[in-house]
């Protein structure tokens, strides 16, 4: 059975990275993006330039009714297949300190990062657990688990991912569906440099972390594609990160 995996926001950065190395591992890639076609159309160029598959998903994870829309139409074009493998990538960042923070930067933040985990996920663990197989990953971050100002938005939902990562992880286990959450540190993206710790002023943050350098999109894929093999058929639950020992 040809296996599918859906990846959000997987136009750009961490998220093209994932699909194309899953894509690498023999999944049909369901690549998922909001409104820059022309990113997603690059990357699933490059996708099928390497031997692989892709179709573009358009939507909006922060919009369940343009979800529901999407996948029935996938599931109505797949009657007998599902969705192996979710990966919960897309996110936004809107940085402000609290004192000045507006009410729409947080609930934006929280929609994409937090709610659109459970918009997605909802819709694709029912093929899983009628099957018995799948693997859903979560994309945290070192935010989640550690504080930086201007980030409290930011932080609330991929520290909220963790713990819906682990409560999840014991729902699923009996039906051998596993949930990881991988927490990157600061990573050469186009969402790092819109945060305040990417500007030019505060690049000096790097010599904080003791690798001495941001971490590479295709880092963050090798160990997601590892946590969705049959190698990890025993790891669920997890927080892993991977920030070059920032923490």
């Amino acid at each position: 059975m040809k296996r599918y995996a859906l990846v959000t926001g997987a136009s750009r950065g961490i998220g093209r990275a994932i699909a194309i190395e899953l894509a690498k591992d023999g999944c049909s890639i369901l690549l998922n993006y909001k409104s820059n076609q022309a990113a997603a159309e690059e990357a699933k160029r490059l996708i099928e330039a390497a031997g692989g598959e892709a179709e573009l998903m358009p939507f909006d994870v922060s919009q369940p009714d343009a979800i529901n829309v999407a996948l029935d139409a996938w599931f109505a074009a797949h009657p007998n297949d599902y969705i192996d493998v979710l990966v919960n990538n897309a996110g936004i960042v809107d940085d402000e300190i609290m004192l000045m923070m507006e009410p729409e930067q947080w609930h934006r933040v929280i929609d994409v990062n937090l709610n659109g985990f459970f918009y997605c996920t909802r819709r694709v663990i029912e093929g899983m657990v009628e099957n018995h197989h799948g693997r859903i990953i979560n994309l945290s971050s070192i935010s989640g688990q550690i504080g930086f100002p201007g980030k409290v938005n930011y932080a609330a939902a991929k520290s909220a991912m963790i713990g819906v990562t682990r409560a999840l992880a014991t729902e699923l286990a009996p039906k051998q569906v596993t949930i990881n959450a991988v927490a990157p540190g600061m990573v050469e993206t186009d969402m790092a440099r819109q945060s305040v710790e990417y500007t030019p002023e505060r690049m000096r943050d790097i010599n904080n972390i003791p690798m001495r350098r941001l971490g590479k999109p295709e880092e963050v894929a090798y160990l997601v594609s590892f946590l969705c093999s049959n190698r990890a058929d025993y790891i669920s639950g997890q927080v892993i990160g991977i920030n070059g020992a920032a923490l």
